[in-house]
């Protein structure tokens, strides 16, 4: 695990614009199953995160047409949340950062951290709105 003080700004790049963080397995659950779309950003100390994944994510949050839900995990954090969010992301394996998107319960589209690292930004976030418009 990694100090909070360390993460907290990290974790506020996505929560500033909307994103709920979950910290329990439970937490997870109760927000990927059911009805409606829940993009899950699965977040990350790396330089690819900062640079990609939260720009990207952010940018694509921002969209007219955006998941009923959005919320994140952070990798080295909450574990159990973490773990589970993964597991619904199988068969893709667990990377971080990643992306997914989810409609009733179901994924529709992943963003693995090999479809992160040295893209820009704007590109990511075009690749989720194509998904966003699709699915939402």
């Amino acid at each position: 695990m990694y100090p909070e003080y360390l993460v907290e700004p990290m974790r506020a790049e996505l929560t500033k614009v909307g994103f709920e963080e979950m910290k329990t397995a439970e937490d997870v659950d109760n927000a990927i199953k059911g009805e409606g779309t829940v993009f899950v950003v699965v977040n990350s100390v790396c330089g690819c995160a900062a640079a990609n994944a939260r720009p990207a994510a952010r940018l694509a949050a921002a969209n007219e047409k955006h998941p009923d839900k959005l919320i994140t995990v952070f990798a080295g954090m909450e574990k159990d949340a973490v773990d589970r969010a993964r597991s619904y992301m199988a068969p893709f394996p667990p990377s971080s950062p990643a992306m997914a998107l989810f409609k009733d319960g179901k994924l529709v589209h992943m963003i693995e951290r090999h479809q992160i690292e040295g893209r820009p930004a704007q590109m990511i976030a075009e690749n989720l709105i194509g998904a966003f418009d699709q699915y939402c």
